[in-house]
C-alpha cells in the first residue's frame, strides 16, 4: 500500500512496491507568487504529467539522465527516488521575468548566449539567488555537482529550443531540478512544463505558459493544451 513521502505546491509523491520509485501525483493546483495564489484549474495535472512525461521520455532519448520512468495514468508518473538538490537552474535565451525586471532590459530582449542562474529553493527566503561560490561554501552541492547541473541544463536547453522551434514556438526561459540517485549521480529531476517554462507562439508572441495566469490575461488552460497537442503530434 503507497505511503504520501511528500506534497508540494502542486504534486505529491507516494512509495511505491519499488523503494527505489515513487508515484508522482499531479494536482490541479496552480500557484503564484510564493503561493499566495493558489487555485485549483480543472485538468491542469492531467496536462502537465502528460507535457512532463513526453518532454522527459524525448530527453531520456536524447541521451539526458532523467528520473522519469514512465507515464501511469491521466495524472500520474513513476519516477526514480533521488534526493533533491535544493537549487533551481534556470536558462534564459531572452530577458523576461525577474531577469528583466533585475538589469532593465527590454522584453524579449534577445540574449547573445544563454544565461545560467542558480537559485536557493527557499519558501521562508523567497527562493534568492546565489552563484555556485556560496553554493558550495554552504554544501548545498559540490564543484562537480554544479558542473553537471550546469551542462546539462544547457544541452537541456539546446534540445528543447530545437524541440519547440520545429513546433513553431519560442522558448524564452525554464526552469529545472536535479537530485542524487543512490550511486551518487546527477540527474535531471522534478518536471518540466509551461508551469516552468516561458513558451511564445513564435508568429504572435502569446504566451502558453503560466505568465498567462501570473498576469491574468486569460484562460491559462488554452496555451497549456496547445503545448499537449503540438508535442504528442510531433512525438508520438
Amino acid at each position: 500500500m503507497s505511503a504520501l513521502v511528500a506534497s508540494g505546491k502542486t504534486k505529491e509523491l507516494y512509495t511505491t512496491d519499488d523503494p527505489k520509485v515513487l508515484r508522482v501525483h499531479y494536482t490541479n493546483h496552480t500557484t503564484a507568487g510564493d503561493g499566495e495564489r493558489n487555485e485549483m484549474i480543472p485538468d491542469k495535472g492531467a496536462v502537465n504529467n502528460e507535457i512532463s512525461s513526453l518532454i522527459f521520455g524525448y530527453l531520456n532519448q536524447k541521451g539526458v539522465a532523467t528520473h522519469f520512468v514512465k507515464q501511469l495514468d491521466a495524472t500520474d508518473q513513476l519516477n526514480l527516488s533521488v534526493k533533491m538538490i535544493p537549487l533551481e537552474v534556470v536558462v534564459r535565451n531572452l530577458s523576461s521575468g525577474h531577469f528583466q525586471k533585475r538589469y532593465g532590459t527590454e522584453y524579449l530582449q534577445p540574449l547573445s548566449r544563454p544565461v545560467v542562474e542558480y537559485f536557493f529553493k527557499s519558501d521562508e527566503l523567497h527562493d534568492p539567488m546565489i552563484n555556485d561560490s556560496a553554493a558550495e561554501a554552504l554544501n548545498i552541492a559540490t564543484e562537480a555537482q554544479l558542473k553537471t547541473m550546469r551542462e546539462t541544463a544547457l544541452k537541456v536547453n539546446d534540445l528543447m529550443k530545437s524541440l519547440f522551434k520545429s513546433m513553431n514556438i519560442i522558448l524564452v526561459d525554464f526552469k529545472i531540478e536535479f537530485g542524487i540517485t543512490d550511486d551518487g549521480q546527477v540527474i535531471l529531476a522534478d518536471e518540466i512544463s509551461p508551469d516552468s517554462c516561458r513558451l511564445l507562439d513564435a508568429d504572435t508572441k502569446q504566451s502558453l505558459d503560466k505568465d498567462v495566469f501570473r498576469k491574468q490575461t486569460g484562460d491559462m488552460m488554452t496555451g497549456y493544451r496547445e503545448i499537449l497537442d503540438k508535442l504528442k503530434a510531433t512525438l508520438k
